[in-house]
């Protein structure tokens, strides 16, 4: 009997990740596939919450507020997830809007951070975000800062659950993936969030526990 091909970009999405976690000896289910919605529509993110889909990840917290309210109202299981950058000046705002938080990557942020969740009384999950590139132009700490950064993450109370990284362009990007997977083991982190649309599949054989796909499932941006 011949498997059924799948169709839509979701359940194309699913069955690369069930395949790569297969190659390396995981599971499907150990894998949580963000579906990264910054700059689309609710149209479109209806559509996958319609086929399925019940985790999605935006870049900024103004686009969120505008965008998800109503859309949560109408789906209140539904995970949201802050991928991009967070402005310390909006850590209250992030605290009250996001089930987790995958980019803190400073002092300065996980102080406010702190503070906005000791004021609303909620703790929300959170990725320390490396420099995993040594690359000035993107954010991460850097792989030396990380022991002290994860200290005073939890000195301020945040619940970090794992490392969070996104590779150079334009090149192999298993041993970025593989060097991140021995930092989370070297701080007693077990949960990555590594892998987008071009690189996904080596993400999930190296150990992503979260991969953030946005261009696979909507199309071009």
């Amino acid at each position: 009997m011949e498997q059924a091909v799948p169709s839509s970009p979701l359940e194309q999405v699913r069955a690369s990740i069930a395949k790569a976690a297969r190659i390396a000896g995981r599971k499907a289910g150990d894998v949580t596939l963000v579906a990264v919605s910054k700059t689309k529509p609710a149209e479109a993110i209806l559509d996958l919450i319609a086929q399925g889909q019940r985790v999605f990840g935006e870049n900024r917290v103004q686009e969120t507020q505008d965008k998800w309210p109503a859309i949560r109202a109408a789906h209140p299981d539904v995970e949201l997830h802050l991928v991009g950058q967070l402005q310390s000046n909006k850590a209250e705002e992030a605290i009250a809007l996001f089930d987790c938080i995958h980019s803190v990557d400073r002092p300065s942020l996980v102080s406010a951070l702190g503070k906005a969740q000791d004021k609303l009384g909620r703790k929300v999950p959170c990725f320390v975000q490396v420099n995993i590139g040594n690359e000035e132009q993107k954010g991460g700490c850097a792989v030396t800062d990380l022991p002290a950064l994860l200290e005073q993450a939890r000195e301020a109370g945040l619940v970090v659950i794992g490392l969070m990284c996104v590779p150079p362009a334009g090149i192999e990007a298993a041993p970025f993936f593989a060097l991140l997977d021995k930092l989370a083991d070297e701080n007693g982190l077990v949960q990555l969030s590594m892998g987008m649309s071009e690189d996904f599949e080596t993400a999930v054989q190296l150990g992503a526990t979260h991969v953030r796909i946005g261009s696979a499932l909507f199309g071009a941006r």
